[in-house]
């Protein structure tokens, strides 16, 4: 296997932290290993502590590196939130090489160009994604490369975040010992590998419902237009279910999980199951349609603040529908409830690979998606793995007072030219 194929990315949610990586062989991209582990120090998709945040990323990594046998030293970190803005920016260039042939460096010149906004101190550029090209004034273009042309411009949505989330995220990423070769928006990178070209183009919804956030994004034109993030998730159906049966919140995740059933119609009155309640030894009977009865208002309300949400960033009746992914739509009955309350085509969007054939994958294998687009080939990602290689967490451990300073000296640097290379 040869090294520069592989590529890793760090999905950090609310109740999972999970690593996958993924292989380029001969044009054919496969994923090859998955790391889960259980997220601590993430409220509603932020970070509320670090120490607890960069354990949590240690497992995950740690699990996926004895899976494959290889030792993970870069990774695509996929971000989101309501610190996220989107503006539209366009830049111009003029073609450099002598026979006029548009490369990759015009088109890294021209994407810079673009970059260069008015941005609030407080405020970072994440990426600039662009929406068409135009080459002496020819528009419509997705992939200028090898026309030729004098002029070169683009028109592009550049993605901003807030300092402060973005560099607590750089923090823990590094304390677990892990350099980050380019932070990716969630909501592009699930839309770019679950919404279909005409989905994009005609205007459609791309849901993600996590545990404890829903990420809404609105693609049309071809492009992401408008991005929110709303903090509830799955993590207030298992509240309820605690509350409902009188049960601790760790019991009431397990039923959920188990026996949860979003659409009463569909649940079963003979499935049943017992709950210790909270304040006694004793436990109590239920069955599927007493779960139901509670879970399924707290959905309804999921999606109409979904709902709510989408008209608010002004769009009403997009053709493409709603495009449902996360966790916790693989709950039995969420797209019943789905389709009722948002009166619009749904469908839920499952990654197609071995291994991860689940909604709560989409984020992190749409990271790899939009790295792949940008791949180059031109670094490594991870390095063979003997028996006596030492995982992150010892690394970080035994790392030397200047190995420590370099770290932070790197650190700086990348947060002076955050995304340099890869535009």
């Amino acid at each position: 296997m040869s090294n520069n194929d592989i590529i890793v990315s760090l999905d950090i949610g609310t109740s999972k932290v999970r690593a996958i990586i993924g292989e380029m062989n001969n044009g054919t991209f496969n994923i090859i290993g998955v790391g889960s582990a259980d997220s601590e120090g993430i409220r509603k998709g932020a970070i509320v502590d670090i120490d607890q945040t960069v354990q949590s990323i240690r497992n995950a990594v740690d699990h996926a590196e004895r899976m494959v046998g290889i030792q993970i030293t870069e990774v695509y970190v996929g971000i989101s939130g309501n610190h996220i803005g989107l503006q539209n920016s366009h830049g111009v260039v003029a073609v450099s090489n002598e026979d006029r042939e548009i490369g990759e460096e015009d088109i890294e010149r021209v994407l810079k160009a673009a970059e260069v906004i008015a941005v609030p101190p407080e405020r970072e550029i994440i990426d600039v994604v662009a929406k068409q090209y135009v080459v002496d004034g020819l528009e419509g273009i997705q992939d200028p490369r090898g026309m030729i042309g004098v002029r070169l411009e683009v028109e592009a949505t550049i993605v901003t975040g807030g300092k402060t989330p973005i560099h607590n995220l750089l923090r823990c990423v590094e304390k677990a010992g892990l350099r980050i070769k380019d932070l990716v928006l969630l909501p592009l990178g699930a839309g770019q590998l679950s919404l279909s070209k005409d989905e994009k183009v005609m205007g459609s919804v791309l849901v993600d419902i996590g545990a404890g956030s829903t990420n809404v994004a609105i693609f049309q034109e071809g492009t992401i237009v408008a991005t929110s993030t709303l903090p509830i998730g799955g993590e207030f159906v298992t509240n309820d279910i605690a509350y409902g049966l009188r049960t601790l919140t760790d019991q009431a995740e397990k039923v959920k999980l188990k026996y949860g059933c979003a659409w009463y119609d569909d649940a079963a009155a003979d499935v049943v199951f017992k709950v210790t309640r909270i304040g006694s030894n004793v436990d109590k009977e239920f069955n599927q349609q007493d779960l139901a009865a509670i879970i399924e208002p707290r959905v309804q309300e999921i999606f109409q603040l979904i709902q709510a949400e989408v008209k608010r960033l002004g769009y009403t009746e997009l053709p493409g529908g709603y495009i449902l992914t996360g966790g916790t739509v693989s709950m039995p009955g969420v797209l019943q409830v789905a389709q009722s309350e948002l009166a619009a085509s749904v469908r839920i969007a499952v990654p197609d690979f071995i291994g991860v054939r689940d909604p709560g994958y989409t984020s992190g294998v749409g990271i790899l998606h939009n790295a792949i687009r940008y791949y180059r080939g031109r670094s490594t990602s991870v390095s063979n793995s003997g028996g006596s290689t030492k995982k992150p967490t010892n690394r970080t451990k035994s790392s030397s007072p200047a190995a420590e300073g370099e770290q932070k000296q790197g650190l700086i640097e990348r947060l002076k030219n955050m995304f340099s290379e890869f535009i």
